[in-house]
């Protein structure tokens, strides 16, 4: 048995499963700011989420199948799954878009996707952490998704405040608050990426 590689495959398979989330916020940007080919850009995403399941099973097929592990088999279980549950979201925000036939933008959703975009680059960051078992700076990560959480969340609420109080279509209000909520979902799941680290570094620190 060659724990060494096991130990690294891991590792290098959560930080495929973080860029390629990376790589499905960076579209779903695009997509608030651009607006355009919405169903290209949908299925462009769930793409990603496709590939981020085989990733996913990947990982936990390698659990099943490894004695000894780099971290906790729980903490790598959780870890799969969470981040797995961030790409869902991202899907299901990008699929929305496209199945309401939404017309235009909002400022809000512009800045929720941003946020999240930037919360997701510090997951990447974070995961690279892990493998490196720089625990210090991978807690400094979390602290800042954390943060941005919590500023997501203030967003989200002055997003459904703008919704209720200005928007006179009741079914574009329903729309909205279910793409809002999406968003707003990846962002705790970033958070609970975050709290799993925190939990991982504790450990091994």
């Amino acid at each position: 048995m060659r724990v060494f590689s096991k130990k690294q495959n891991f590792f290098e398979l959560f930080d495929k499963v973080a860029a390629n989330i990376l790589h499905a916020a960076t579209l779903l940007v695009a997509i608030m700011e651009h607006f355009t080919n919405l169903d290209n850009w949908a299925q462009e995403v769930h793409q990603l989420e496709n590939d981020g399941d085989l990733l996913t099973h990947d990982i936990i097929k390698k659990l099943n199948k490894t004695n000894i592990t780099p971290i906790d088999r729980e903490d790598i279980h959780a870890l799969a799954s969470t981040l797995d549950d961030i790409l869902d979201f991202i899907w299901g925000t990008a699929a929305r878009l496209a199945i309401f036939r939404m017309k235009e933008s909002t400022k809000e959703a512009v800045i929720m996707s941003k946020e999240l975009l930037t919360t997701v680059e510090l997951v990447h960051k974070a995961i690279k952490k892990l493998e490196e078992k720089n625990y210090s700076h991978m807690q400094e990560y979390c602290i800042e998704i954390n943060k941005l959480e919590n500023k997501i969340d203030r967003v989200f609420r002055d997003a459904l405040g703008h919704l209720f109080d200005e928007i006179k279509d009741p079914i574009l209000v329903i729309k909205w608050k279910e793409i809002y909520e999406h968003l707003e979902n990846a962002s705790d799941k970033c958070e609970d990426v975050a709290d799993i680290l925190e939990s991982i570094a504790i450990k091994n620190a």
